[in-house]
């Protein structure tokens, strides 16, 4: 019989910070605890690896590698034409490409920016002459554009791209009859005025957009023609 300053039945003691009875340094965990920690290990194992596939398959999508766009890469100016050192392509994620944008370098080459371009702006089919542009000027589906030569060249210089102006042609211009000047179109949109380098003539040239209709009548009245414009 064990007398009553002894403990029965115990496989170790506490001392010294050590397991009497088991292996230094080692505690030895129970069953459920380990089979947990087994099951935390592999969880966080397959985490990594679902982290991974997502990743991989996030860098091949076009929504993370983005889409090519032409950005200016300097400002441009009204009615300069574009050329190739005025230009790039970057990529862009498709959720920031404004709609329109041109993706080829080719597309812009030649043309005339509508109003001026900073450096770093994406260029889109209405920045640029050319059939979307006149239509969104315009404010019609059959929107055209009409070139005018400018009979004051001092004209010129007060009108902008955007500006709404009215066409006036002289007394050559078909429809005027008894020398006198006559309205040709009331509230035109120009889209771009040409600089100096860009004439053809000394006089100057004034791009402006007009629904269909009243584009080939003026496109009509003004052969060979010089007109001046009225702001409003």
């Amino acid at each position: 019989m064990p007398g009553p300053d002894r403990v029965p039945n115990v496989r170790s003691v506490r001392f010294s910070g050590r397991w009497a009875g088991a292996r230094p340094g080692r505690v030895r965990l129970p069953r459920g605890w380990r089979r947990a920690v087994a099951l935390r290990r592999l969880a966080a194992a397959l985490l990594l690896v679902a982290a991974g596939v997502l990743a991989a398959a996030g860098a091949a999508s076009p929504s993370v590698v983005g889409a090519p766009v032409v950005q200016a890469r300097r400002d441009l100016v009204p009615g300069a034409a574009v050329g190739p050192d005025d230009v790039g392509v970057v990529s862009r994620p498709p959720d920031a490409v404004p709609v329109g944008a041109l993706g080829d370098v080719g597309d812009a080459l030649g043309r005339h920016p509508v109003g001026p371009v900073r450096a770093g702006e994406v260029l889109t089919d209405v920045r640029l002459v050319g059939p979307e542009a006149a239509r969104a000027a315009g404010g019609v589906p059959d929107a055209a554009g009409v070139p005018l030569r400018l009979a004051d060249p001092a004209v010129a210089a007060l009108v902008r791209a955007g500006a709404l102006v009215d066409v006036v042609g002289g007394a050559g211009a078909r429809g005027g009859g008894n020398g006198d000047g006559v309205v040709l179109a009331r509230g035109a949109r120009v889209l771009t005025v040409l600089p100096g380098e860009e004439r053809t003539a000394s006089a100057p040239l004034v791009l402006v957009a007009l629904p269909g209709a009243d584009a080939a009548r003026v496109a009509a009245a003004t052969v060979g023609q010089e007109v001046t414009l009225t702001l409003r």
